[in-house]
């Protein structure tokens, strides 16, 4: 599996650092809004390189933040509102009840695309202690100061700033920074806050050694990831909008506390562009994933229409691609609907689409490839249908579009999955669960999913 390594500037190899388990760390949604289409594109890379090195056989553990703090308006001088206060005097909601709305609406958003849920969805506001104790260590090994009860992080103590985003500091001293209107407790004009003083009508503050304040934004990735994944782990993905300030500030962060280097990859993904400019909520452009079913289109087939653009390219947005999109996955269901039957084995032809598949994915994700050869294969004469089926279905591991839907909904058991059901039925009604366990163990070596209801046991094709 190789991809493009923002903080190297290449294609790599991605080696874990802990044999075939890969630790992975996305920076997720704040809470304060519904997300768009746009920022779904992002969440989408996270979802796919997870997805292609589970393909791959490696065992990955996923850690996505849910910033409910510390984002604010103005991220450049560290002044401006938070993001959440605007929501709570906007909506008349409690913070709490904020992150808690807007939390489920990006897990169903998600969820709707077919993004796989993280092992773990940390939120800021529970992790307070943690940013508490890594801005100590910050101050204590002389990272960063205390000035009028706010930590400032003193990025010429880390000589390595910019490292990630070429943005160093004399790009900065010369570039905007010194133009805008900048705290003058900084030591330097760059500087940035890693803990905030709270002005006397902030909702959101917590007891400090330095009084009460909250965390920066950037602080809270550093925090949790380290928290989960430990001081060394594999991926780091996010928007290319995330590159600076806030990668930038959270690898000064992170190794200037523990002294090495923490992340090995970083994947950014490019924005998704609406009517020729940047889709997102200040313009007034956006389009919500929900929105969709309106229109007559699965929402998966955005995520078939995010495939036709290589990850880290900007992709123009149109109806009329997700209409050509949309088609597309519900005729590829429909075929394999036609194809279904059970494939003993893969044959020569089958294979080498196999293998250039596989090849297109561990490719830096090179989806429109995949896209190319799946078409191939869908057209292909020399390979059976039904293995054409289970290389499909095999491939949706990656894809993610549900390929088997119609199939398994027009699915019907056979006489034989009939009296099996019914003889495992009547071995649990006798308590001879041995008995039960056998008949449950040949429906599964048949490709089905077996489920105890209420009724009975109830089967389907297994996903």
């Amino acid at each position: 599996m190789r991809l493009y390594n923002t903080l190297t500037r290449r294609v790599e190899e991605v080696v874990p650092v802990d044999d075939r388990k890969i630790h992975m760390y996305s920076c997720g949604p704040t809470v304060y809004r519904y997300v768009h289409i746009g920022n779904l594109r992002t969440f989408l890379l996270s979802d796919l390189v997870r997805r292609a090195l589970e393909f791959e056989g490696y065992d990955v553990t996923q850690v996505m933040n849910i910033t409910d703090v510390g984002h604010m308006t103005d991220e450049v001088t560290d002044t401006g509102r938070d993001k959440m206060d605007l929501a709570v005097a906007d909506e008349g909601l409690s913070p709490t009840e904020i992150a808690e709305k807007y939390t489920q609406a990006f897990l169903d958003d998600t969820e709707a695309i077919g993004i796989k849920r993280a092992n773990v969805y940390p939120k800021a506001t529970e992790h307070i202690p943690e940013m508490l104790e890594l801005t100590e260590r910050l101050v204590e090994n002389g990272h960063a100061y205390e000035a009028g009860g706010t930590i400032y992080y003193d990025v010429r103590s880390f000589p390595e700033y910019g490292k990630l985003s070429g943005n160093t500091l004399d790009k900065l001293r010369a570039g905007h920074r010194q133009e805008l209107e900048v705290d003058p407790n900084k030591r330097h004009p760059e500087d940035f806050a890693l803990w905030k003083k709270a002005g006397p009508n902030r909702l959101m503050k917590w007891d400090s050694r330095w009084g009460e304040g909250f965390p920066g934004w950037h602080i809270e990735c550093s925090a949790m990831s380290m928290k989960y994944l430990c001081e060394r782990f594999d991926i780091h993905a996010g928007g290319v909008d995330l590159i600076f300030p806030h990668h930038e500030d959270e690898i000064a962060q992170s190794e200037g506390a523990v002294g090495h280097p923490v992340i090995s990859t970083w994947a950014h993904g490019g924005f998704l562009r609406l009517k020729e400019q940047k889709m997102a909520k200040s313009s007034g452009n956006i389009i919500r994933i929900g929105d969709l079913a309106a229109l007559g289109i699965d929402a998966l087939s955005y995520r078939y229409l995010t495939f036709e653009t290589r990850y880290r390219k900007e992709m123009d947005f149109s109806e009329d691609a997700l209409r050509a999109a949309d088609t597309a996955v519900k005729r590829l269901r429909q075929r394999l609907v036609e194809w279904a039957g059970l494939a003993e084995s893969l044959g020569h032809e089958a294979k080498t689409f196999d293998k250039r598949f596989r090849e297109a994915v561990a490719d830096d994700l090179d989806m429109p490839r995949a896209l190319v050869i799946l078409n191939e294969l869908v057209s292909s004469r020399s390979v059976p249908d039904e293995q054409k089926y289970a290389l499909v279905s095999s491939w949706d591991q990656v894809l993610g579009l549900d390929v088997e839907r119609d199939a398994r909904e027009g699915w019907q058991p056979s006489d034989e999955v009939k009296a099996l059901v019914e003889q495992r039925d009547a071995a649990r009604a006798g308590k001879d669960f041995a008995a039960a366990d056998a008949v449950r163990d040949r429906l599964q070596e048949m490709g089905l999913e077996v489920m105890d209801t209420p009724d009975g046991t109830k089967v389907r094709p297994r996903i």
